[in-house]
């Protein structure tokens, strides 16, 4: 996906805040925060949203999922935090690659959106 933000950015060749990599994902700070800490959490697959996972997806979205507590405490989210993942027109979704929103570091509201 050559015109992918996101592809370009596993891809290295658009420098990010880089806090973890793996040969399967990436977590890096978000250029426009929605809280003191943001952190955008993508699969180095290309992968449009949540709706185009398939059953073979579901050991990297496992990994994914697991990471979020890790990368969490790595950047001081001690108190909590926020998962967000954007689907489609609806949803908000501006990137269409797969990636979690991780937010922290003040009280989030409820409702959301």
């Amino acid at each position: 996906m050559s015109e992918c933000i996101f592809c370009k950015i596993a891809a290295k060749e658009i420098p990010a805040q880089i806090l973890y990599e793996d040969d399967v994902m990436m977590a890096f700070h978000d250029v426009a925060p929605q809280a003191p800490v943001h952190i955008l959490m993508i699969s180095k697959k290309h992968i449009i949203s949540l709706d185009d996972c398939k059953k073979e997806d579901e050991e990297l979205l496992g990994k994914m999922l697991n990471k979020v507590k890790e990368i969490a405490k790595s950047a001081g989210m001690e108190n909590g935090y926020r998962l967000v993942i954007n689907c489609g027109e609806d949803g908000m979704q501006t990137v269409q690659h797969l990636h979690f929103h991780l937010l922290g570091k003040r009280k989030m509201t409820w409702p959301p959106g």
